[in-house]
């Protein structure tokens, strides 16, 4: 019986009805959830693992809008099931894990008997808005460097970091081609080494004064 946070506050009856409808996915590492395109069927609720949603724009360019790990909700589903619209962007598997899926019909039932259903997808909604518009701050105004610097400081616990520049361009939002200029930079001055699908922080360390 799947376990998640917004199945936990509806009333015990209408509870057990939904579970009967409820839908349990196993979640393979690299599987697409969905693509940009599709319409939406129902409202996956992450119940293990790991899920990247990201979005690829006319130029070829992709970029990370979020993530969804153990208890979250899928917010781009959320918004295709109000609005009728189809996907404007792609899930994807990171992480082994399992979905539960509410059908679409399903969902609107809950949206209109349940005041703590409602409430609690709105606050899920309300949450990620704010991720997204920071995230939009931060492609928009920040440099790319000083976002590099940034990304490379919140995992500078870890000695080696496993990823390729293509995926790291992906997570920033830009080409292939300026995270490789930025690395070679940082490799130049010391603050890192790069090796084949990895980035070695050998001295890497941002100046105080920059934050």
């Amino acid at each position: 019986m799947p376990h998640h946070s917004i199945l936990d506050i509806l009333p015990e009856q209408l509870r057990q009805e939904v579970l009967g409808k409820i839908q349990v996915m196993r979640l393979p590492p690299g599987q697409v959830l969905f693509s940009a395109g599709q319409q939406c069927l129902g409202l996956p609720l992450v119940l293990q693992g790991s899920v990247k949603v990201q979005m690829t724009g006319v130029s070829g360019h992709s970029i990370v809008l979020y993530r969804m790990g153990k208890d979250d909700i899928c917010t781009l589903s959320i918004g295709c099931l109000m609005t009728g619209r189809g996907y404007r962007a792609e899930a994807v598997v990171e992480e082994d894990g399992e979905a539960a899926m509410i059908p679409r019909g399903v969902f609107d039932r809950l949206m209109d008997q349940s005041a703590e259903f409602r409430l609690g997808i709105m606050e899920s909604y309300g949450r990620r808005l704010d991720d997204l518009m920071l995230l939009v701050e931060e492609v928009a105004f920040r440099r790319m460097d000083e976002r590099l610097e940034d990304w490379l400081d919140a995992r500078s616990d870890r000695s080696v970091i496993a990823i390729t520049h293509q995926d790291l361009a992906v997570e920033l939002g830009t080409a292939r081609e300026v995270v490789s200029r930025l690395l070679k930079e940082l490799e130049r001055q010391g603050k890192l080494r790069l090796a084949r699908g990895k980035i070695e922080l050998t001295g890497f360390q941002r100046a105080l004064s920059k934050a």
